[in-house]
């Protein structure tokens, strides 16, 4: 069985835009590597980045989100969600919306969270590493 991961949208942009080959493999192995859950949030960050940086029209989108449905378990917020992010926050001193991520991940039991943006290497509540997959790559 493949390890439960969660990813952060950054590694779903780098996956898809093709910008930067080097991340877009380590991103494409973490895919076929894991079993993925991804919030609602990052699927909406990602259209959005999507379309507005690299003019992936909607069309496209639509496609690639029907995907994700399939493939990643696709995880709702609730206010239970609002209010962890909101306390991990402001104990971590992540923004709200990094913090947002990192409740998700937890109230899925993920055992790491890929990004790029957060610390790399902490623990979360004893339960959940934050790994930068590129950091030891270049």
């Amino acid at each position: 069985m493949k390890d439960k991961v969660f990813l952060d949208t950054n590694i779903l942009i780098y996956a898809y835009s093709g910008t930067e080959p080097d991340k877009r493999y380590i991103a494409l192995t973490i895919l076929e590597e894991h079993s993925i859950v991804i919030s609602i949030q990052v699927l909406n960050e990602f259209i959005w980045i999507m379309n507005r940086k690299y003019r992936i029209s909607f069309e496209k989108l639509q496609i690639l989100s029907d995907i994700f449905w399939r493939k990643f378990e696709v995880v709702l917020l609730r206010k239970s969600s609002v209010d962890k992010a909101l306390s991990v926050a402001n104990q971590y001193k992540y923004s709200y919306w990094d913090s947002l991520i990192i409740v998700s991940a937890l109230e899925n039991k993920c055992k790491i969270l890929y990004t790029e943006d957060m610390q790399d290497g902490q623990i979360i509540e004893g339960k959940l590493k934050i790994e930068n997959p590129f950091k030891r790559k270049f």
